[in-house]
């Protein structure tokens, strides 16, 4: 096998259109664009969301809301769920890692602790926010908490 006897599979190349070359071709005169209006002519282009005259969908219905872009997405778990991890894999620190490795968050998340639930057992809690409820609920066990 060589270069000079390379080719194109069977079917897979096939000759362009060659429009507006005479009626003789089948596709001169309009070019295949049907007979006037905008898309017959050239240099048209249809704007996004453009409804064919009639008032597109963004006009119509009205501006509302805003979004504040100073704000802070935070991941809320609850103490209940830091228990259940602390139980399972007999835990006294709890962080990013940890929390990441067991799949509650991901590698970017903040990370905020609730209070939901009781804390039966002296834990470290490493976190972005906490609620009152959840700091109360970590030092009547003795822990602590330490906030990145």
């Amino acid at each position: 096998m060589d270069l000079s006897n390379l080719k194109p599979a069977k079917g897979s190349v096939k000759r362009s259109k060659r429009i507006g070359r005479g009626q003789g071709s089948g596709k001169g005169g309009t070019s295949t664009r049907g007979h006037k209006g905008a898309k017959s002519r050239s240099g048209y282009s249809k704007k996004i969301g453009f409804e064919g005259g009639q008032m597109p969908l963004q006009r119509r219905v009205p501006k509302y809301g805003f979004k504040n872009v100073n704000r802070r997405e935070f991941k809320a778990i609850n103490l209940v769920t830091l228990q259940n991890l602390a139980e399972k894999n007999n835990l006294e620190k709890i962080d990013r890692e940890i929390l990441i490795s067991a799949g509650l968050i991901s590698k970017n998340d903040l990370i905020k602790i609730l209070g939901k639930g009781n804390l039966g057992r002296k834990l470290e809690v490493h976190a972005h926010a906490f609620s009152k409820s959840a700091v109360e609920a970590i030092e009547s066990q003795k822990g602590t908490v330490v906030k990145l």
